[in-house]
């Protein structure tokens, strides 16, 4: 363990933060208790919150010798915490938890439909950087360790979770149950016996409905409605048609009722298709951007680039040892190795040349509302990984909205 001390002023008051580096969940403790700071849920978290405060902020103060917590401090890490591009509704309506929250894509559409986010939970580490520096708070860690999922408060309405997909999904080896990223279906069980939200609201690969000739879908339902006791409903939907979002993006979306709770469940319905009228011309950036995105003369690849990549108005994708347009002018499926510069990495030819998508472009892809999301300052390839692994944010709140109609009715 390494402690990092440093001096902080607030106000005109100088304090001692002091950071012990350890792997555990304090942090998210902390930020979990201040977003919580006016309601009900700060005491889940209350009495570990107010040691760490405790052990991190020292006010020193000069002509007394004293050392205390001061409510000036506490005043300076609640805005901290609040003032944020995505802050929680003033006015919520129902809570909700985000496991898997990866950069908060089900965050953002939640909170649009009047959602407060109770928990998060996340272990990759820039997601995390992401996630904090949009919504102030910092995910606690592997959902798959007990001490984790103890952090749960209880109580809330709906359990949200785009639960990885690598296992399920035909750009991997499809191994399914039998490789450990599918089993976090089963933590997710785990979670959902204990505390009984009154839905699941669940997004994956399109592939896990067909995955092992139907096997793993067929028992994901099954544990759902048979031992669980939820009605689930499920549809592949397509950012493209459902979103008015110029992304080719087929997923499989399951949402899960408490039959008990939510008597009505059978009203749900998924939201129908809607015309798309943005294009890709409506995301993507004007003028010249970086130049490590674009491809030099003397690139192995280019001279089948030049020769294949002749339109303006569509998104193409290198794909191993040839390239593929994107027919429907929309932007092919974004994945999380298309930073890596192998396969799948879409391409668009500008007034300056044949180059890569920005982060800024791929997350606006995705839905996410690019005038006022932070892109933190870590590596291309940990953004692009970001945007890939994500959820499209407009259709995830589409369906959220019929979630709500049917538990608020």
């Amino acid at each position: 363990m390494k402690e990092k001390i440093s001096i902080e002023e607030f106000d005109g008051k100088e304090f001692k933060i002091r950071f012990v580096e350890e792997d555990d969940n304090r942090k998210a403790v902390l930020t979990h208790y201040l977003h919580n700071y006016r309601n009900g849920v700060k005491s889940h978290f209350e009495k570990e919150a107010t040691e760490y405060l405790n052990q991190i902020v020292e006010y020193k103060n000069q002509e007394e010798n004293l050392s205390l917590v001061s409510d000036v401090a506490l005043q300076q890490l609640l805005f901290e915490v609040e003032n944020v591009p995505f802050p929680t509704p003033e006015n919520y309506t129902f809570k909700f938890i985000d496991l898997f929250a990866g950069i908060g894509g089900f965050r953002i559409a939640m909170q649009n439909v009047g959602g407060k986010c109770i928990y998060t939970s996340e272990w990759d580490t820039n997601a995390k950087i992401t996630y904090k520096a949009n919504f102030g708070e910092v995910p606690f860690g592997d959902i798959t360790k007990d001490y984790t999922k103890n952090y749960i408060p209880d109580n809330f309405d709906i359990l949200c979770a785009g639960f990885p997909c690598q296992a399920f999904s035909i750009a991997g080896y499809q191994k399914g149950f039998h490789d450990t990223r599918g089993t976090l279906f089963f933590d997710l069980e785990k979670v959902i016996e204990t505390k009984r939200p009154k839905v699941v609201f669940l997004e994956n690969v399109k592939n896990l409905v067909s995955h092992d000739k139907g096997n793993t879908f067929k028992i994901i339902l099954e544990i759902l409605e048979q031992k669980l006791g939820y009605k689930a409903y499920t549809k592949i939907l397509n950012s493209a048609t459902h979103a008015n979002v110029p992304q080719n993006r087929e997923r499989i979306f399951i949402v899960a009722f408490d039959t008990k709770q939510v008597a009505n469940h059978a009203n749900f319905k998924f939201p129908e298709p809607i015309p798309l009228t943005k294009t890709i011309h409506d995301i993507l950036e004007k003028g010249k951007q970086s130049d490590n995105l674009y491809y030099k003369k003397d690139h192995q690849y280019y001279p089948e680039l030049k020769k294949t990549m002749t339109s303006k108005d569509t998104i193409y994708q290198w794909r191993r040892v040839y390239v593929r347009e994107n027919k429907s002018n929309v932007c092919p499926t974004l994945t999380a190795n298309m930073g890596t510069g192998g396969h799948n990495v879409p391409l668009v030819l500008d007034d300056f040349g044949i180059r890569k998508l920005t982060p800024k472009e791929c997350f606006g892809f995705q839905g996410y509302p690019i005038d006022k999301y932070i892109l933190p300052n870590i590596a291309n390839s940990k953004l692009y990984m970001q945007a890939g692994n994500s959820v499209t944010t407009t259709l995830i709140e589409r369906i959220a909205q019929e979630i709500i109609k049917v538990i608020n009715y």
